[in-house]
């Protein structure tokens, strides 16, 4: 089984991306899955070229999308992908779409393919503070959500993948106001690792609207 498990390099002033700092810093191989990570931009249209050209190479079964969202208490495994575009702040590259769809001939929306119940489960049993969440936004971390449910949909139908939301790493909270919430990055690390266990674990667990799973 291979699993590509991609972050995104730091934005907004950051030095760092605890999203890609904690995938770094996933072992190789995790049950039976060979993990395959990959740092993307934070760019619209170019972070999804780049993970395209890495589905097609490494042929994953399971693609799991990591991103940070600055003030979540939790990891947050995302539920919905919407089709739209409203940039708070310009890309990486200074684009900044506003009130756009992402997707001209997509649906307004893609569930996730993960287990997210099952993941958030497993996470709390370690220790690790995890919530469904059912806004992916409207930046650059929607944008590659929404699209690479488009391309399993479209063109890749046997992969499951989705999208997971993680808090600022400690060291980044340290320079902000004493209320910021943080994770250490090995914890943020941890969990994603527990999230790939639950995942090979739960293959058929997926949720769907209305709270129920199949």
């Amino acid at each position: 089984m291979n699993v590509l498990i991609t972050g995104f390099d730091p934005f907004g002033g950051e030095s760092i991306n605890p999203a890609y700092e904690a995938v770094k810093r996933l072992p190789d191989h995790i049950q039976t899955a060979n993990i395959i990570k990959l740092e993307i931009p934070t760019v619209f249209e170019e972070c999804t070229k780049l993970l395209d050209e890495a589905i097609q190479k490494n042929h994953p079964d399971l693609v799991i999308c990591v991103g940070h969202a600055g003030g979540r208490v939790n990891i947050t495994p995302e539920f919905v992908g919407i089709n739209y575009m409203d940039a708070r702040i310009p890309d990486n590259k200074g684009n900044q779409p506003l009130q756009s769809k992402i997707k001209e001939d997509g649906p307004d929306a893609y569930f996730t393919k993960l287990p997210v119940k099952a993941i958030c489960e497993e996470l709390k049993s370690s220790g690790i503070p995890a919530v469904i969440s059912y806004s992916a936004g409207t930046y650059v971390c929607n944008y590659v959500m929404y699209s690479l449910l488009y391309m399993i949909d479209r063109k890749y139908p046997h992969i499951r993948g989705g999208f997971i939301h993680v808090p600022y790493d400690t060291s980044q909270a340290a320079k902000l106001s004493s209320s910021t919430a943080s994770m250490p990055i090995d914890m943020i690390s941890l969990g994603l690792e527990k999230t790939i266990k639950a995942c090979i674990e739960h293959s058929e667990d997926i949720l769907i609207p209305g709270g129920t799973t199949h």
